[in-house]
């Protein structure tokens, strides 16, 4: 499985000069967020766990906000001193690499591609770098890559007016073991002194999917990408059985214990009317899952049959009362960089996997805490604050679409 990636985060953004003035390109706003907030996400859903920032045109910023937003996200930081081109950035980061094989992208493109089929492929072919490649028609602004049918690169093409060709989508599978085999200088081009260099010696493939793709190098494009990344207002009434609902357990669904954890079936209580809104919420959503933060089996404090035994009784309520979950999920990790903990989206993304009529864009978070409306954003849903033990949480809050006093409001405006 394809696990780490490098982000080449330090473009100075020249073109966006104009349009986004002192901020490195990857920063630059796009509906209410930096860019690099959708890339990062993407990236998580598509199994990417570890991640190698290179940086370098004002890193501060991007520093800071990676600590302020993405604290529990595993990554580190490869800066540059000087600009070193792609390639020597990419040269610097390897240093800091785990795995055989890493992907990297740009840190002002988003491809919408399939990361873990491209990797598949990737090693089939032991390949020594495997390239996205996107189909465009009618275009001058990027050159074409060539491929034969065994999918080898065949050429690079200079960039002119192209009625269609496939451009390289700027996401790439590299294995570090063989690159690093060539001798490079520390300031490099890795698309000119690398792939045009020895397409035609080593084993470099392209790969074609026609997913979405935004690069946001240039002012128009950079405000498509405004309005393509952008979310409507959450409408309450529009919900259908396309939709899925994703629930918080303590303090939702069931009496919250501040300050400790239910550590057995006798001391769940629900909340009042809690098990006849399922039936409501069984008719109107496709899926309904449950997803719990457990540090107390972590710690000891609990065993997982203690734990199993309460869901089997919150089961056995909601499904008396004529409604469904159709899966649970808990992260008992005491570690807050463990993908599956909450605010990390790992357990919608094992949804996602189990149910894969699950659209992660068509779901709704409900949780009583600022982490279960940062699992959400994470994880591209909208999301409903209930503000039934922490209701000082501040809103309007851009991680918060809806609030509501309980689950009962939500559901009665459903």
């Amino acid at each position: 499985m394809l696990k780490e990636c490098i982000i080449l985060a330090g473009g100075l953004g020249t073109r966006l000069q104009s349009t986004v003035p002192d901020l490195p390109k990857c920063m630059a706003p796009v509906a209410g967020r930096p860019f690099l907030f959708y890339v990062i996400n993407y990236l998580r859903s598509q199994g990417i766990e570890k991640f190698i920032f290179s940086l370098g045109y004002l890193h501060e910023q991007v520093e800071a906000y990676l600590q302020k937003e993405f604290a529990t996200l595993a990554y580190r930081c490869s800066v540059e001193d000087e600009p070193l081109g792609t390639g020597g950035a990419i040269l610097l980061a390897c240093s800091q690499t785990t795995e055989k094989d890493v992907l990297f992208v740009n840190g002002d493109t988003l491809f919408r591609g399939h990361l873990q089929e491209a990797f598949q492929f990737h090693t089939r072919q032991m390949a020594e770098c495997t390239l996205l490649l996107k189909p465009m028609q009618e275009f001058d602004r990027y050159g074409v890559v060539e491929t034969g049918e065994d999918q080898l690169v065949r050429s690079f093409k200079e960039k002119q007016y192209y009625q269609s060709g496939n451009i390289n989508a700027g996401v790439y599978i590299l294995n570090i073991p063989r690159f690093l085999e060539e001798e490079f200088p520390s300031r490099f081009s890795f698309e000119k002194d690398y792939l045009e260099k020895y397409f035609s010696q080593r084993r470099i493939y392209g790969q074609v999917q026609d997913s979405y793709f935004i690069d946001i190098g240039i002012p128009e494009d950079f405000r498509r990408a405004s309005q393509e990344l952008a979310k409507p207002d959450l409408d309450l009434k529009t919900i259908n059985k396309g939709w899925s609902l994703f629930l918080d357990r303590d303090g939702v669904i069931n009496e919250d214990k501040p300050g400790s954890y239910i550590f057995s079936a006798t001391e769940f209580v629900f909340m009042e009317g809690a098990p006849g809104l399922f039936h409501k919420l069984t008719d109107i959503f496709g899926h309904i899952l449950v997803v719990t933060n457990q540090r107390g089996v972590g710690k000891g404090l609990m065993s997982v049959a203690d734990l199993e035994e309460i869901h089997a009784k919150m089961l056995a309520g909601i499904e008396g009362a004529g409604g469904k979950v159709d899966a649970i999920y808990y992260a008992p990790s005491l570690d807050n960089k463990d993908t599956l903990r909450k605010p990390n989206p790992g357990m919608a993304y094992k949804a996602k996997r189990d149910f894969p009529g699950i659209d992660l864009h068509r779901s709704i978070m409900v949780g009583n805490k600022m982490s279960d409306m940062g699992f959400g954003r994470n994880a591209g849903m909208y999301t409903v604050y209930i503000a039934s033990t922490n209701p000082e949480a501040p809103f309007p809050h851009p991680d918060v679409d809806l609030r509501y006093p309980s689950l009962f409001e939500f559901a009665n405006s459903l």
